[in-house]
């Protein structure tokens, strides 16, 4: 028994490593949700609060500050970033 630990080098995306279907999609909004739950951090936000400033209920922040992202399509994690107050930009 050898106890040689095998690595392998990331490719960047995790999700992509993994082999999850639409990882680049996936990873964006990821991301994108990460940038939702600093904010909501950084803006000492209550999940109330947050709620209401979302227009999504408690339970929906809660599972969004999870990293439970299945419910929310790109589009709607955009919308709350314009909620938030932040501009957003779209590079290639």
């Amino acid at each position: 028994m050898s106890d040689e630990i095998l690595v392998t080098a990331s490719s960047g995306n995790v999700f992509a490593d993994l082999g999850i279907n639409n990882a680049e999609k996936t990873l964006a909004k990821a991301k994108i949700a990460n940038r939702i739950c600093e904010l909501i951090n950084e803006c000492q936000l209550t999940l109330s609060t947050a709620s209401e400033l979302l227009g999504i209920s408690e339970e929906k922040i809660s599972r969004l500050i999870s990293g439970l992202l299945q419910e929310f399509d790109s589009e709607q994690l955009f919308q709350f970033l314009n909620y938030l107050n932040r501009d957003i930009e779209i590079l290639k």
